[in-house]
C-alpha cells in the first residue's frame, strides 16, 4: 500500500465530495512548498550570482557589462523552456497523476543545480562551459515548467471551496521564499570567507547544497498521497486521453488560456521579476552597491511583505481576485518608475559639500566634499513597496487559474499561460532591461536616453503590466467559492 498522510483526528473541513480534516491540509501544503521553495531556490542561484558567474562562463578577461548581459542570457534560457515543461509536465500530472510528477521535477531540478557547481570555468575549457550550463539551464527550466502548476493544483485540489484563495496563497510565498533563501545563503557563503575566494570557487557551495536540500524535500513529499479529486476522477474514468488537444483545441478552454495569460499572468510575471530579481540586479549593477547592502534591502522588504501574500490571497475569497489582481497591476504599471527613481536617488554616491569660507588672514577655504552612505532604511521602504506590489497579483492568482479550468486537463491549462507570463515575459525583463539600460548608456551624451539610461530599461515591464490590466480588466470573469470538482 502506498505511504501516504497520517490519520488526522481533528475536524473535517467541508470539501466536494471528501473529508479532509484540517490537519492534512497543512501537512499538504507543508510538504508542497518545502518542494517548491527549494526548486524556485535552485533557480534562482544563478542569476543571484549572475555578476559573478558571468566571468566564471564567459572569461575573466571580458568586459563586465558583456560578461553580465551573457549570464542573464543563459538566466534567461532557463526561462524560455518552462512553457514547453509546463506542456511535458502537465500532460503527464493530467493524466498519470499531481504526485508523481512534482517527484520528478524535483529530482530534475536539483540534479542540474548541483550539476552546475561543478562545471569548470571558461579559462580552462573555453566555451563548453557555457555550452554545458546551457543545457543545464534547459533541464532546469523544463523542471520548474512542470513544478509550479502541480503544486498548485494539489494543494487547491485539497483545500475547501470556499478557503481555495487563502490555502493556496501558501503556495505563493514560496518564490519569494526561494529568492530570500538563494540570497541568505549566497551572503552567508560570502562572508565565511575572502572575496578573492568567493568569486574563485566559494560561488559554487550554494549550488552544491542544493543537494542536501533536494533529498530532504524528496523524502517529505513521497509521503503524500494522490490529490483526492483527481483520484476520484481517475477512479470514475473522467481524466483526459489527450490533455493537450482539450487544453488547446477546445475553443471554449483556448479562450479561457488565453485570458489568463494575457489579461493575467503576462502582467503578473513582469510585476514579479521587476520589483523582485530586476530590482536586486539593478542596486549592484546600475546603483553600485555592495551585495551586501543590495541584500539586506531586497530581503528585509521581502520579509516584510511576504505576510501580505497571505493576506490577499485570504481577502480574495471574500471579495473575489479580479479586483485585487487588477489593483496591483495598475499600482505596478503607474508607480514603478517613480519607486525606481527613487532607489536611485537614496541610493547616492550623495555629496555632502561644505561651503567655501575666507580665513583670518583673506584667504579662501577649499570646499570640502564628503560621500555619504547610501540610505538603506528609505532604500528598503521603497523596495518594499515594490513587492507590495507582487504579494497583490500574485497572492490570488493560483487559486483564480485553478477556478478557471477543469480537473481532467487542469495541471496543463493553468501550467501553461502561466509559464509563458512568468517565464517569457516576465523571466526576461532583467536581460531585456539591463539591454536597453547598456544600450541608452551608449547614446550622445546629454540625450534623454543617455541621462536617464539606468532607469530606460523600465519601459518594458511598465507597458506589458498596463496592456494586461486593459486586457485583464475588460476579459477577465472573477473566480471565487465555485466548485471545481467536475
Amino acid at each position: 500500500m502506498e505511504q501516504g498522510l497520517p490519520n488526522a483526528t481533528d475536524a473535517p473541513v467541508a470539501h466536494d465530495n471528501n473529508t479532509t480534516t484540517t490537519r492534512q491540509i497543512w501537512q499538504v501544503i507543508t510538504a508542497s512548498s518545502v518542494g517548491t521553495v527549494i526548486e524556485w531556490y535552485d533557480f534562482y542561484i544563478f542569476g543571484s550570482l549572475a555578476a559573478i558567474i558571468g566571468p566564471v562562463l564567459f572569461g575573466s578577461k571580458g568586459k563586465p557589462e558583456e560578461t553580465l548581459l551573457g549570464a542573464l542570457a543563459v538566466f534567461g534560457v532557463g526561462f524560455v523552456v518552462r512553457p514547453f515543461g509546463a506542456v511535458v509536465f502537465g500532460r503527464i500530472g493530467d493524466m498519470i497523476g499531481r504526485k508523481y510528477t512534482f517527484l520528478v521535477t524535483l529530482l530534475m531540478m536539483g540534479g542540474a543545480t548541483v550539476a552546475t557547481g561543478l562545471v569548470p570555468s571558461y579559462d580552462k575549457i573555453g566555451w563548453v562551459a557555457p555550452a554545458i550550463v546551457l543545457v543545464l539551464r534547459l533541464f532546469q527550466g523544463l523542471a520548474l515548467g512542470g513544478e509550479y502548476g502541480g503544486a498548485a493544483t494539489y494543494v487547491a485540489e485539497y483545500a475547501p471551496d470556499n478557503r481555495r484563495g487563502y490555502f493556496t496563497s501558501y503556495i505563493q510565498i514560496t518564490a519569494t521564499a526561494g529568492l530570500i533563501l538563494s540570497i541568505l545563503v549566497i551572503v552567508l557563503t560570502k562572508k565565511a570567507m575572502p572575496d578573492a575566494d568567493f568569486k574563485t570557487w566559494g560561488w559554487r557551495i550554494p549550488f552544491l547544497l542544493s543537494g542536501v536540500l533536494i533529498i530532504a524535500s524528496y523524502y517529505i513529499r513521497k509521503q503524500l498521497h494522490e490529490s483526492p479529486l483527481f483520484a476520484k476522477a481517475k477512479a470514475e474514468g473522467k481524466t483526459s486521453t489527450s490533455p493537450l488537444r482539450d487544453s488547446f483545441l477546445n475553443p471554449v478552454n483556448r479562450r479561457l488560456v488565453l485570458i489568463a495569460l494575457f489579461g493575467a499572468t503576462m502582467g503578473q510575471g513582469v510585476v514579479f521579476y521587476t520589483s523582485q530579481f530586476y530590482a536586486y540586479s539593478f542596486m549592484q549593477n546600475a546603483l553600485k552597491l555592495d551585495l551586501i547592502d543590495a541584500s539586506i534591502v531586497l530581503v528585509v522588504s521581502m520579509v516584510l511583505a511576504t505576510p501580505l501574500f497571505i493576506y490577499f490571497g485570504a481577502l480574495s475569497d471574500r471579495i473575489g481576485r479580479k479586483r485585487i489582481i487588477m489593483a496591483g497591476m495598475l499600482c505596478a504599471a503607474l508607480f514603478t518608475v517613480p519607486l525606481f527613481y527613487g532607489l536611485k536617488a537614496f541610493a547616492g554616491p550623495i555629496t555632502d559639500v561644505t561651503p567655501a569660507t575666507v580665513d583670518a588672514a583673506g584667504q579662501a577655504v577649499a570646499t570640502v566634499q564628503k560621500a555619504l552612505a547610501p540610505n538603506l532604511p528609505m532604500m528598503t521602504l521603497l523596495t518594499f513597496f515594490l513587492v507590495l506590489f507582487v504579494t497583490m497579483v500574485y497572492g490570488p492568482i493560483a487559486a483564480y487559474l485553478v477556478e478557471l479550468f477543469p480537473t481532467k486537463v487542469r495541471y496543463t491549462s493553468l501550467s501553461v499561460p502561466y509559464h509563458i507570463g512568468n517565464g517569457i515575459f516576465g523571466g526576461f525583463v532583467p536581460l531585456v532591461a539591463t539591454w536597453i539600460a547598456v544600450w541608452a548608456q551608449a547614446q550622445p551624451a546629454g540625450s534623454f536616453a543617455q541621462e536617464h539610461a539606468a532607469l530606460t530599461g523600465l519601459v518594458y515591464p511598465v507597458i506589458i503590466a498596463a496592456v494586461c490590466w486593459v486586457i485583464g480588466s475588460a476579459l477577465m470573469k472573477d473566480t471565487r467559492n465555485v466548485r471545481i470538482m467536475d
